[in-house]
């Protein structure tokens, strides 16, 4: 099978970049602290024994930042959830004045990704790294979820990071057309949004994962930078 040529390139990308401090946490929102992180990982502990192997469920930046220690991956499928962007960032990949929008799962459909296994030995420290990067704000818009997957070696149980719609940076239903215009616009210190969406598309492609939604947008994106920056 001929490999696909991707609309949005590393030079498109490139020229969303733009230098941008770190304007640092939010002073008015609500962080959480150790307690609220110790709880999450008992909540997880309980629903998931020592004896039970823990997979961790990636379909966005976890496929190429995973920031665990795994010993497999698989290729999975959750059904009954899709990629969505719908989180806010007024950070990392965008500013208040210019926000980015970041992927979640959200109900309904279908989404294909990577599970990942992690070691036995350590996971409630790979964890705990893993819970101060992805949930961070009071009340959370990302909320750890345990889900049934399917793959070629059989079914799995996953911690994945799902949607809570009364979170936070929740953006709510956005049309297309602001999606694109937000990807091909934000950054912040981490990068832009175009460069999120180009490595998810690239990383999705390589293990043979075509979403059509994102490789629609990537294609979007990559126009409207062209029109913007020509």
């Amino acid at each position: 099978m001929a490999t696909r040529q991707m609309s949005l390139t590393p030079e498109l990308v490139a020229r969303c970049w733009r230098e941008i401090a770190d304007a640092g946490p939010d002073p008015e929102a609500m962080h959480l602290d150790d307690s609220d992180y110790d709880s999450l990982l008992d909540e997880l502990q309980a629903e998931l024994p020592d004896s039970e192997p823990l997979w961790l469920f990636g379909y966005g930046s976890l496929i190429w930042k995973p920031e665990i220690d795994y010993v497999e991956d698989r290729v999975a499928l959750a059904r009954g959830w899709h990629r969505s962007f719908c989180m806010n960032m007024t950070r990392w990949r965008g500013t208040k004045e210019s926000p980015g929008l970041m992927m979640a799962l959200d109900s309904g459909g279908q989404c294909k990704g990577v599970a990942f296994r992690l070691a036995d030995d350590n996971r409630r420290e790979q964890l705990g790294r893993l819970f101060r990067r992805e949930v961070t704000l009071k009340p959370t818009s990302y909320r750890p979820r345990m889900l049934k997957l399917a793959s070629e070696a059989g079914p799995l149980r996953a911690l994945a990071f799902v949607i809570n719609r009364n979170g936070l940076t929740y953006s709510g239903p956005l049309d297309e057309a602001k999606v694109v215009e937000r990807l091909a616009t934000s950054c912040g210190h981490w990068g832009s949004g175009a460069d999120y969406l180009y490595n998810t598309v690239k990383n999705l492609e390589e293990r043979g994962i075509h979403d059509r939604h994102l490789w629609r947008l990537q294609r979007l994106v990559a126009e409207r930078i062209t029109a913007l920056n020509p």
